[in-house]
């Protein structure tokens, strides 16, 4: 198949403009394929060739202005458009198209827990082509008139309002200019719940066997959807552009959600089946944020060519975290974007695959697909919100608004954008914009304190980097009082770097804190005094934010190996269970669990660190033992099964069905007591086969895969490696659960004969099976566990010399960089703290 290049695209769009498609689905016809017509109305410019895009399992007949094609011209993913006339054109595609288990194209999914079969479309970033022939670029805008056949039981959404004609017929409004990446279907027996706000449809839908779920969580689902779509009507003058607002929980989706215009799609797992954190809520309100930001950043205004991707991603991911901080009860969601969120794109950015946020050498969509990650997502978020704080929401906001204003239903690039601030403001937006986007990598910000007359000092900051920054720096002082252990603020400092002069800060505060409240992107360090007092003090900072500040400075110290894992652990033993924020303490975990105890601690030592976890999880369980806080309960208890050495303490949990002083076990609890007794050899297949009949739901298949792959018996291993790399039967999830299964630190023996197998297999599948399954098998079919050099050496030889698809030399560049980091960790053993740390 062959893959579009911008020269390619920008040939298209100077000859061709795109003004209709009319599709005709047919989804009856049978468990592997549907039919799709295709009639596209358009005009050439010149007289010229060209070609249009479609991967069918069958081309039926093309014709061109009436006159047929040969569809065995079709070459790959092209047929070719010869000799085409200045003017207007119609061309006519009849194809069966092949249903997906990748959740890429036209996914077809049947429920495993009542037999209910539901298709939906994941279209992004050039799957339209395995559903309809299209001229597929974003730059080639077009109405969009779509009708459907359906079983008679079935609802059929899709991007404007449907309506139902008879005889499994469902029409649906044509929409406004859009591109073909931004069509959407979804079709089954969905379970649905309606509103209407401020004369707007509004619907949410899912499966039938979620439908007790979603009905308990209607009302906050709605309540987040009108919240977020009233503050965005105050933020912009452009009104929401659609004619309905659906969201549709679906199966076995890849990303957290897609922006489909009118018809935004998210992973059913946000439909919750068992008990989640506030945290967790906050997280799903916050996508269903970002998807609404998309309506306009990305739908309204789209992007001509992807390199471009950051004027949808960043834009949607500032304004989500922005908004729902502004609108909803979840005001204190920049904490869990630095602590869960920032670290994705700092990691992101410090790999040899990192580029700018803005990248000009995106020549093709294989190259695009790979740059939706925490640069284009994480980076670019902070970069806008450091762009706020330098600019002032009010001229940026006024910036903004000219770019829709400029380029609604139309296509606008980087330099569109620039301009549009630029005309709202004396800054001058075109450095900071070659400063932010244009560029690559992390600064480092360290303080020198200076010590001056009279008991005073001066503080400067060092910039490792080149960006300006406009950043606070919190100087806190001990509270003196009968508590002791609390930090005071006692002033924000505003400082613009680089700075022209040391700036005065009075007497020594015990903590002096770079980017207090997190307004830049960059890495900061501690200078000794100040990092004593966060060793001892952190717990007692006031602020949720500025904690998460300081205990990713410490996260970035650890990784860069200037702080030993240990001194990491036993901060968060001594400050975790004082912690007050569910996303400090999930986030802390987190790294602490699956970085330092996983990665960057010896196999001799990870013992040691499994039981420093173990042991501050039953801190925090026995803290909450009134009751007070479920939520800090529930992430004590998942951690505490997720480090258990020994199998006795949550195997007498699962079989009494509950954690002593609660919470009872419900299905998520339960595969991952039992996904850990598998890895220590603690349970077998009669067990895993009784929690399946007990939950044959969808999310009880992958919890039956994962438990299956983790059992330390060599057969086990081989069915596991058979499923994963040498059938294709496996969809997407169940395939990344029994990859998350397979690989274990305390199996490394068992499985040592896979490692080298890992990277022909892994070329082939990916090759095979193509760019969804490709990312998976990079992400989490990768060999992590085994951080040693000969697991370095094998990496290197497969890309110098295998040639893996593009998604997943990506994610080998990634996994390899971190591993050589692991090493380096692993290597870089000392108790001293560095002088700047």
């Amino acid at each position: 198949m062959s893959v579009l290049t911008r020269d390619e695209a920008q040939t298209r769009a100077e000859l061709l403009d795109v003004h209709r498609y009319t599709i005709e689905l047919d989804l009856t016809s049978g468990d592997d394929t549907f039919g799709s017509r295709t009639a596209i109305r358009f005009s050439a410019r010149a007289d010229g060739d060209t070609f249009v895009e479609v991967k069918p399992a069958e081309l039926r007949s093309v014709a061109l202005d009436g006159q047929p094609l040969d569809p065995e011209a079709l070459d790959g993913n092209r047929l070719p458009l010869k000799n085409l006339t200045a003017g207007e054109h119609e061309l006519r595609v009849h194809a069966h198209m092949r249903y997906s288990r990748t959740g890429e194209g036209m996914h077809r999914f049947t429920d495993p827990t009542d037999g209910e079969t539901y298709v939906y479309t994941q279209l992004f970033l050039d799957d339209v082509q395995r559903v309809f022939a299209a001229f597929d670029q974003p730059d080639l805008k077009a109405v969009f008139e779509l009708s459907v056949k359906a079983p008679e039981d079935w609802t059929v959404l899709a991007n404007g309002i449907t309506e139902h004609t008879g005889n499994g017929l469902w029409q649906a409004a044509p929409t406004p200019l859009i591109s073909t990446y931004l069509v959407a279907v979804a079709a089954g027996p969905w379970h649905s719940v309606r509103t209407e706000h401020r004369g707007l449809p509004f619907g949410i839908h899912c499966r039938r066997s979620l439908a007790p779920y979603l009905d308990t969580d209607a009302d906050e689902l709605f309540e987040i959807t009108r919240q977020c779509y009233d503050r965005y009507h105050e933020k912009f003058d452009e009104p929401y552009p659609f004619d309905s607002y659906d969201q549709a929980f679906v199966p076995e989706f890849n990303a957290g959600a897609m922006e489909n215009p009118g018809l935004v799609t998210f992973r059913d797992e946000f439909v919750y089946r068992s008990a989640v954190t506030d945290t967790e809520r906050q997280t799903r309100a916050m996508v269903i944020a970002h998807e609404m930001a998309h309506m306009w950043f990305g739908d309204l205004v789209t992007l001509k060519w992807w390199d471009d991707i950051w004027l949808n991603e960043s834009f949607a991911e500032y304004m989500g975290y922005q908004t729902l901080t502004e609108a909803t009860r979840f005001t204190d969601t920049w904490t869990d974007f630095g602590v869960a969120r920032k670290s994705w794109g700092y990691d992101a950015d410090q790999r040899p695959s990192t580029h700018p946020v803005a990248p000009e050498a995106v020549d093709d969509t294989a190259s695009a697909l790979l740059n939706f990650d925490g640069i284009s997502y994480a980076k670019g978020a902070s970069a806008l919100r450091q762009l706020v704080a330098w600019l002032g929401e009010k001229d940026f906001l006024a910036g903004i608004n000219t770019h829709f204003a400029r380029h609604k239903f139309a296509n606008a690039t980087l330099a569109d954008f620039i301009d549009n601030l630029a005309s709202a403001t004396e800054r001058d937006v075109h450095a900071w914009a070659d400063a932010w986007l244009r560029t690559t990598g992390v600064d480092t910000l360290t303080p020198r304190v200076a010590p001056g007359e009279h008991g005073t000092c001066a503080l400067t900051v060092d910039r490792a980097g080149s960006r300006p920054h406009r950043i606070a720096a919190g100087l806190y002082d001990r509270d003196l009082g009968d508590d002791g252990g609390h930090l005071v603020l006692r002033e924000r400092l505003h400082l613009d770097l680089p700075q022209s002069a040391p700036h005065p800060i009075g007497k020594r505060p015990a903590l002096l804190l770079l980017n207090d409240g997190d307004l830049t992107y960059a890495k900061v360090r501690f200078d000794p005094e100040s990092f004593e007092t966060v060793r001892k003090d952190l717990s007692g900072l006031p602020e949720p934010l500025t904690r998460a500040v300081v205990w990713n400075a410490l996260r970035d110290a650890v990784r860069d190996g200037e702080l030993a894992p240990a001194a990491y652990l036993e901060t968060a033993r001594a400050h975790l269970p004082l912690e007050t924020d569910l996303a400090i303490v999930q986030g802390v975990l987190a790294f602490a669990s699956t970085h330092i105890a996983d990665r960057y601690v010896t196999p001799e030592e990870r013992p040691a660190a499994l039981a420093t976890l173990s042991e501050l999880c039953r801190d925090l369980i026995r803290r909450t033992e009134d009751g007070d806080n479920p939520g800090l309960r529930l992430i004590a208890v998942r951690h505490r099964i997720d480090v258990a050495a020994h199998p006795d303490t949550i195997a007498a949990w699962l079989a009494d069905g509950t954690v002593p002083g609660g919470p009872e076990l419900d299905p998520e609890l339960r595969w991952r007591v039992l996904a850990r007794l598998a890895v220590l050899g603690a349970t077998d297949e009669t067990a895993i086969a009784a929690e399946l009949d007990r939950d044959p739901s969808a999310t009880g298949q992958e919890g039956a895969a994962r438990c299956r792959a983790a059992l330390p018996d060599p057969e086990a291993k081989a069915r596991a490696w058979e499923a994963m790399f040498a059938s294709d039967e496996l969809s997407n999830y169940l395939f990344t659960a029994t990859a998350a299964g397979f690989w274990q630190p305390e199996q490394a023996d068992l499985v040592r004969e896979y490692v080298p197998r890992y990277y022909a297999d892994a070329v082939a599948v990916a090759d095979r099976r193509g760019p969804a399954i490709a990312g998976a098998v990079g992400r989490d079919a990768f060999p992590a566990h085994a951080v040693d050099t000969d697991n370095l050496r094998l990496g290197e030889e497969c890309l110098r010399d295998a040639d893996p698809v593009p998604a997943l030399r990506r994610k080998l560049i990634d996994q390899l960089d971190d591993l050589s980091r692991a090493l380096r960790v692993q290597g870089s053993r000392t108790d001293q703290e560095p002088q700047n740390t």
